[in-house]
């Protein structure tokens, strides 16, 4: 089972700073991520997600091979191709990976104008390095659906992380 983490942060870079943070933990197999998308609200209230994996531009370059490929069979490439990027697209339009994406520019419309929200679909995780990760990056948790201790114990560190660079000295 996989547990939702939303975190916002005053910034677009700090959310991809975090994210890519998270990324390298992957590789070290200290967590298992499912998604991880960064939504940022735009000045004009729209919200637009930074998506690690888009399956509608997979699913065109997917289909303009295999219409390529089937065109060629029926001595007809370009327009085998094109109608297989057409199809490919639209399958990658209808399959939503991840987090639902109606859900995160919902959820993002609570946030101001130029922040950003971290989404975390994680299945997996060494919570104690993960958590020890996040608190350097600072941040809000907005939802969650860790169990009690868990989230506790991530705000916690949140708000020492964000505490320290409040009290530290201005340059």
């Amino acid at each position: 089972m996989s547990d939702l983490l939303v975190i916002a942060y005053p910034t677009e870079s700090e959310a991809e700073a975090v994210r890519a943070r998270l990324l390298g933990l992957q590789r070290e197999y200290l967590i298992e991520l499912g998604d991880a998308v960064v939504a940022v609200k735009q000045p004009d209230g729209q919200v637009k997600l930074n998506q690690l994996f888009e399956p509608v531009a997979a699913g065109a370059v997917s289909g303009a091979l295999w219409g390529s490929l089937i065109g060629l069979v029926v001595l007809m490439p370009l327009a085998g191709a094109a109608l297989g990027a057409a199809s490919g697209a639209l399958g990658g339009k209808m399959t939503d990976l991840g987090i639902d994406d109606a859900f995160m520019k919902e959820a993002a419309k609570a946030l101001d104008a130029g922040h950003a929200a971290l989404f975390l679909l994680i299945r997996k995780m060494t919570t104690d390095k993960v958590v020890a990760a996040l608190a350097a990056s600072g941040g809000v948790i907005l939802r969650s659906s860790f169990d009690e201790t868990r989230e506790e114990a991530l705000r916690e560190a949140l708000a020492r992380a964000q505490a320290a660079v409040r009290s530290a000295p201005k340059a």
